[in-house]
């Protein structure tokens, strides 16, 4: 039987990785005809090299902190938790309320919730436009350019747009949560945004208990 040379293996691993973000040991003994062990060290040598991560049975690709989902990706992943948290969020918003939403998949999931709401809603995300007007609610959306692989509004004019708003509440989606650094997306425009909109909040927040006072 024909067997590969050590480096057309690792590179018949990593280019199956690309494609299938996860390969199994056995998958790679029928393609390469080599053994288990020997296929096995090829693994624990291209982990050592930080091109893959082991995992029971295989290997998996490494994600880059810098890799980002799709829209289409995000929508359809852990859609029963983010139906649970967006009916959670929903919950906190009252009558007459005017609130953003970010461009989030988990965001995308309060809009059903909004429906029998008398609420204003803001948002920079276009995935979002067509639920809010088939829900009936009053939406006013931010300028700014498109982000494709997301659908978001970002840059310059998005954040000068959102200077017009005050909200009585903000929901954002996220890529992480770290305890120090707190929330985090791998787009710095993106977070621009995301912190322009976090910080009217506050404002409209701190103004509300000025005047109780």
């Amino acid at each position: 039987m024909f067997t590969m040379l050590t480096e057309e293996r690792y590179n018949l691993i990593l280019h199956t990785l690309k494609e299938k973000e996860t390969i199994s040991i056995q998958h790679i003994i029928s393609k390469t005809g080599a053994s288990e062990s020997t296929i096995r060290r090829d693994l624990n040598d291209l982990e050592v090299q930080g091109k893959l991560k082991r995992i029971h049975g295989g290997a998996r690709k490494i994600e880059s902190m810098y890799d980002e989902s799709s829209i289409i990706e995000k929508t359809t992943k852990n859609l029963h938790e983010k139906q649970r948290i967006a009916a959670y969020a929903a919950s906190l918003i009252h009558e007459g309320e005017c609130i953003f939403l970010d461009a989030g998949t988990t965001v995308l999931q309060m809009i059903p919730f909004l429906e029998n709401k008398n609420v204003y809603v803001v948002t920079n995300g276009l995935t979002h436009i067509d639920l809010l007007d088939q829900h009936g609610i009053k939406t006013y959306l931010t300028g700014g350019m498109m982000k494709t692989r997301t659908s978001a509004l970002i840059g310059t004019q998005t954040i000068e747009s959102l200077e017009n708003y005050r909200f009585d509440k903000c929901f954002l989606g996220t890529n992480g949560f770290d305890p120090t650094s707190g929330y985090t997306t791998p787009d710095p425009e993106e977070a621009a945004v995301k912190k322009e909109s976090t910080a009217i909040g506050e404002r409209e927040i701190r103004c509300r208990r000025s005047r109780k006072i």
